[in-house]
């Protein structure tokens, strides 16, 4: 089985995911987008589990850009409906699990509904230690750097440091999740080229696969295949390093 050629030992510590297909998915099954989003969320909802059990200790993924408000009305509603649906289904499965729930993004700018839902989970899970599933919704990676920029503004001119104590450490401190490991192994599917704003920080040196699938044709063997492409790089973060054979 493609499993036992992982090593074990070098399974990446936080894996994101650039959900991409769900529309293209559902208009080639001949299906509304909005039937292509459920799809996604029950492939979602497989490879958390999946994850887990590879090992992996953060999954993030981008699962609502502050860019996705522009979308037809009725698509945001259903999504901001199927949020709040699958975290109510969702959280004794995650409970069984030892599965802990983050958001990163404007969560205070979310619906009512949606917003109290997440937060409501994320205090049931906070003492889950197995693996974190870090949802990224309203999320934007520009906006998240300038927002990081203002609190760090906002501490200066109250005096309690100076600009030149500001350096990338204590920027990070200031991001959406900043007790979470930069991402190891970014992973989009739908074969599209772009990180579309997407933790664009905290990917400085993620390495990068893509694949054809779309999100909603994405399979165990699929994460399985992404994370023995991980561990055939050799990671420089821009040193010399000898190339494995």
């Amino acid at each position: 089985m493609i499993e036992k050629e992982i090593d074990p030992t070098r399974v990446p510590k936080h894996v994101a995911v650039i959900m991409d297909g769900n529309g293209r998915w559902a208009t080639r099954q001949g299906l509304n987008r909005i039937e292509g989003h459920i799809q996604g969320y029950k492939t979602l909802r497989r490879i958390v589990e999946d994850a887990s059990n590879l090992g992996v200790e953060v999954l993030t993924t981008y699962t609502f850009s502050t860019e996705n408000w522009t979308r037809p009305k009725e698509e945001v509603d259903a999504l901001m409906k199927l949020i709040v649906q699958a975290a109510r289904a969702e959280i004794a499965d995650m409970q069984e699990l030892g599965v802990r729930l983050m958001v990163s993004g404007r969560i205070e700018e979310l619906p009512d509904a949606t917003r109290e839902e997440l937060l409501q989970d994320i205090e049931a899970t906070k003492g889950n230690t197995k693996m974190i599933l870090n949802l990224a919704i309203n999320y934007g990676g520009r906006r998240e750097i300038v927002d990081a920029a203002r609190k760090i503004a906002r501490r200066v001119a109250a005096g309690d440091f100076k600009p030149e104590d500001i350096d990338e450490h204590l920027f990070s401190q200031y991001l959406y999740s900043p007790e979470l490991p930069d991402p190891d192994l970014l992973i989009r599917t739908a074969n599209e080229m772009r990180i579309s704003n997407f933790l664009l920080w905290e990917i400085a040196y993620s390495e990068i696969y893509v694949t054809k699938k779309l999100w909603p044709e994405f399979t165990k063997e699929d994460l399985i295949e992404a994370i023995i492409d991980y561990q055939g790089r050799t990671r420089k973060f821009g040193a010399v390093v000898e190339e494995k054979s």
